[in-house]
């Protein structure tokens, strides 16, 4: 294929339409940018939507990791448990008090926290006499995790249940014997989502703490902006005061209105949204269903997946090349992927910090050589997904 012939296509495109304009451009006529009533009315439908009391709006989902574990009163020395198969901010939140991420591998099957392996970390840890505080379940590219089975090992330690759901929003799922759906979140303690330029819905940067206890709102809420005693916003609105106290040492983490006009648009698309990415996930299926050195990725029973990530994996046994090449050669053909992700106990930090070896946590190290992101967003055209589709064909048929 020479370059004449490339269709190009991009990693993700954003989904902004002329909603998310006509709200950004309201707020910026409106004289209020910063923090205010658009933020608030972000707040409200998005806790509505997830069905928490609270949602606090934030300016990342690491703010919102950091914040939810600040509230339960994570402290030195305690431990978390934390998958090893998701990206920093999981554990660098819990390196934020001086503790200690308990990294546990991964399934197989759907790369989320396996809690067989979980629990007899965890057992092993007490019997050290340490003290094992909470766990962040992560939803690995929306495939929802086996809340059941966390819930019954938090409520046997008394964990509390700090859900990184970045990838979800939406994702749903029931319980086994269950027909009600719920929105993933809806069962933590604190439950964070991610508003990241290419997540599910985006305010460009953003996050989200939901929760359905007053007190750790409360305190989530004057944490993210300097301690503040007071709702900081409504100091310069005719309800507020002038006054007001400085109760902790807290953090600058709030959003801006401008990105909860964005937010709040993109919550009313959010499963229209989800229904464009089930539609290529399908597409991806039935194009690569055949390619035996492919595993494709599947939903699981009784699991509404939110296909933020659509992952293969590369049967290396059966290619004369690595997936470093596959990549290489996909970019030369146009087609930009990417990989979710290196398992924290294998980058420098937390390989020397704690002293793991791939072994230490043999799925996950083996699954990393495997796996490869594929394009997948509203919007994809037959033609993109065409092309993905088409050169990973041509480069697995060459390189057999």
């Amino acid at each position: 294929m020479n370059s004449s012939q490339k269709h190009i296509v991009p990693y993700h495109r954003p989904a902004i339409g002329k909603e998310e304009m006509d709200e950004v451009q309201d707020t910026l006529l409106s004289g209020w940018l910063t923090t205010g009533p658009k933020t608030k009315r972000f707040e409200e439908a998005f806790a509505r939507f997830i069905g928490k009391k609270h949602a606090v709006a934030l300016n990342s989902a690491t703010a919102a990791l950091h914040l939810a574990l600040e509230a339960i009163g994570l402290q030195r020395g305690d431990l978390v448990v934390v998958p090893t198969m998701t990206f920093a901010a999981t554990a660098e939140v819990v390196r934020y008090f001086d503790a200690t991420p308990l990294l546990v591998d991964c399934r197989e099957d759907d790369f989320n926290i396996d809690c067989c392996h979980a629990r007899d970390l965890v057992v092993n840890a007490i019997a050290r006499g340490q003290k094992v505080r909470a766990i962040i379940p992560v939803h690995y590219g929306g495939q929802v995790a086996d809340m059941e089975s966390i819930r019954s090992l938090a409520s046997e330690f008394n964990l509390a249940i700090i859900e990184d759901a970045a990838h979800c929003c939406p994702a749903y799922f029931r319980d086994n014997g269950n027909q009600e759906w719920k929105a993933v979140g809806c069962d933590a303690a604190i439950s964070c989502f991610s508003f990241y330029a290419n997540k599910c819905i985006t305010t460009g940067e953003g996050g989200m703490a939901c929760t359905d206890s007053d007190k750790l709102a409360e305190r989530m809420r004057t944490m993210s902006l300097h301690g503040i005693s007071k709702d900081a916003w409504k100091r310069f609105t005719s309800e507020g005061s002038w006054y007001y106290e400085i109760v902790a040492p807290g953090f600058k983490y709030n959003l801006t209105d401008i990105a909860a006009s964005i937010g709040f648009q993109q919550l009313r698309k959010a499963n229209v949204f989800l229904e464009e990415r089930k539609r290529i996930a399908r597409e991806y299926f039935d194009r690569l269903k055949t390619i035996t050195a492919l595993i494709l990725p599947a939903e699981k029973a009784d699991r509404i997946h939110s296909w933020h990530l659509y992952v293969v994996r590369l049967r290396l046994d059966m290619l004369n090349i690595d997936r470093a090449m596959v990549i290489d050669l996909l970019k030369k053909m146009g087609i930009t992927t990417s990989v979710h992700w290196m398992p924290l106990h294998m980058h420098p930090y937390y390989r020397d910090t704690y002293n793991y070896k791939p072994r230490d946590l043999p799925v996950s190290s083996r699954l990393y050589s495997e796996i490869i992101s594929l394009p997948i967003f509203p919007g994809m055209t037959e033609m993109d997904i065409n092309a993905v589709c088409d050169s990973l064909k041509t480069i697995i048929s060459e390189h057999s």
